[in-house]
């Protein structure tokens, strides 16, 4: 199983844990409640699998508004197909902020999927020690990836700046307090 399978995974486990009244509670970004943090990850997902197909169309769509576990799924389905796809692993694939191999896209979207999973769980009181294992190896990417460039205030910048872990934190809140998200 790729680290995309693992997060998306991750993610769906969160996601199935949602209520209706969830929907309206704060995430750790503030500037996304929890419809429009799953409205988000469910679209990026699409997006994904767009970019790397060659036919990214990003949407409005409210996936909150009807089965949001179903819509995930499906965005879920067609990301993982996507980098399945023969040859995708190995070409260059165009982002807006630069050209990568499709294996080091593919970890930007486990990433991606990974964290807005856990901005989830800690949204609707569900424990954050999702995937340790998952979480150490994405953790150990993005301090290689993700220069201060990327960094800067909520919904301006891709991430925040690095934020405390408390002493013994596990590698899921880490990997947030890495990302910018307050832990």
């Amino acid at each position: 199983m790729t680290e995309l399978d693992r997060a998306l995974n991750s993610t769906m486990a969160v996601l199935q844990k949602v209520q209706p009244g969830d929907l309206d509670a704060p995430t750790p970004c503030a500037s996304w409640d929890v419809r429009a943090l799953i409205n988000h990850f469910t679209d990026t997902a699409r997006w994904w699998a767009g970019v790397v197909s060659g036919t990214s169309e990003p949407t409005d769509a409210d996936y909150t508004a009807g089965d949001f576990v179903a819509a995930y799924e499906e965005s879920a389905r067609m990301a993982a197909a996507a980098f399945e796809a023969d040859g995708v692993l190995g070409r260059m694939i165009r982002l807006p902020f630069g050209e990568f191999p499709g294996a080091a896209v593919r970890s930007m979207a486990a990433l991606d999927q990974f964290a807005h999973g856990w901005d989830l769980a800690r949204a609707i009181g569900y424990p954050g020690d999702l995937d340790p294992e998952l979480a150490t190896e994405l953790l150990a990417s993005a301090r290689l990836a993700i220069t201060d460039g990327f960094r800067g205030p909520d919904g301006q910048a891709p991430f925040g700046p690095v934020a405390p872990a408390s002493a013994g934190a596990g590698p899921a809140d880490q990997l947030a307090a890495y990302l910018g998200r307050p832990v």
